[in-house]
């Protein structure tokens, strides 16, 4: 498989394979984590407008693995990281981090930052491999106890 980025403008056909790739990698949240993911507030729509505003960048053709980068103050915000199940552990979502800090590199931004949710254990110990330590604990609007965790890597 060719492992160079493909960034998806708001009018790339490829959106509305990205729209189903985001929904099975994300399936198994489903009742697992409260509130909901804000995925299923997603369409092929939202994501054109994300594409004009932010970075789509994928992997694949038809995509297998993606990631939303959005330029905030002092950082890069990843956003909605996933690589297709069957194509998990084979190092997608490392070739996706560092290509983020190029993208940071560029923009002269310092550090990536990004979120997981408490009772997603699994994705705390994944971005901890990939060079990320936990920054704060937060909650949704509505909740009294926290309900993510941003986590933060310094780019190199």
């Amino acid at each position: 498989m060719d492992l160079t980025p493909i960034r998806l403008g708001p009018d790339d056909p490829a959106l509305s394979d990205l729209l189903a790739l985001m929904r099975d990698c994300f399936a198994y949240m489903e009742g697992r984590i409260d509130p909901p993911s804000s995925l299923g507030n997603v369409t092929t729509a939202t994501l054109r407008q994300t594409a004009a505003e932010a970075e789509i960048w994928c992997l694949g053709h038809p995509p297998v693995a993606c990631m939303i980068l959005t330029p905030k103050p002092g950082r890069l915000y990843l956003g909605k990281i996933c690589v297709s199940p069957p194509h998990q552990r084979l190092g997608l979502a490392r070739h996706l981090i560092d290509h983020a800090q190029t993208r940071a590199r560029d923009m002269r931004l310092p550090r990536l930052e990004l979120q997981t949710r408490v009772e997603l254990m699994d994705n705390h110990a994944t971005f901890k491999a990939l060079g990320f330590t936990e920054h704060a604990r937060t909650a949704h609007p509505g909740y009294d106890h926290p309900t993510s965790i941003t986590m933060r890597k310094t780019v190199v």
